[in-house]
């Protein structure tokens, strides 16, 4: 007899947001998942300018989307962010993976600095995304290789930087005995 998928909310209908989640549980919590994206607000700025306003937004997220959708077993928020370091701007994200018993993991991702003309007009209130674009001369960078994939020439792109982080974030899934 099949058991039923589990369902996974992700806090957002972004692409690579939604293929991490997915290659994040396959790699760590082998069970049989569908995966939902679901468009929710952060209640935070578009383009977060702190550690703690980033995890704050995948926090809210992933609560907003229980909200929104609670039959499901897992939801996840991952919101980006940036922050100075030393005068220059690095980017990051939080993961944010609350489950059906209440058991909350969080992994923040790895942090890269951005060229100058990203930073300036993030500092003029341009979302990373955005300012990408404009920077590159792309269209909807954030929904296909984003910033990471930009820079990294493909290398890396924002579905396997969010990954590792997906993984990470579900330590507490994994390791059930242990309180965290």
């Amino acid at each position: 007899m099949n058991t039923p998928s589990k369902i996974v909310v992700v806090a957002s209908n972004n692409i690579p947001k939604i293929k991490a989640t997915s290659e994040g549980f396959k790699q760590m919590l082998l069970d049989t998942y569908d995966f939902q994206g679901l468009s929710v607000d952060s209640h935070v700025s578009d383009q977060p300018f702190s550690d703690e306003e980033t995890l704050h937004g995948a926090t809210n997220r992933a609560q907003n989307a229980q909200t929104l959708k609670p039959e499901a077993d897992f939801w996840v928020g991952i919101e980006g962010g940036v922050e100075i370091h030393n005068g220059s701007l690095c980017s990051f994200a939080w993961i944010v993976v609350i489950g059906k018993s209440g058991k909350v993991g969080k992994a923040r991702t790895s942090a890269y600095f951005l060229p100058e003309k990203t930073c300036k007009l993030l500092k003029e209130g341009v979302e990373l995304g955005h300012a990408d674009d404009m920077v590159f001369g792309q269209t909807d960078s954030k929904n296909k290789q984003g910033s990471v994939g930009l820079l990294t020439g493909g290398v890396v792109d924002r579905a396997a930087y969010y990954t590792q982080a997906v993984i990470l974030a579900l330590i507490p899934f994994k390791n059930t005995s242990l309180d965290f």
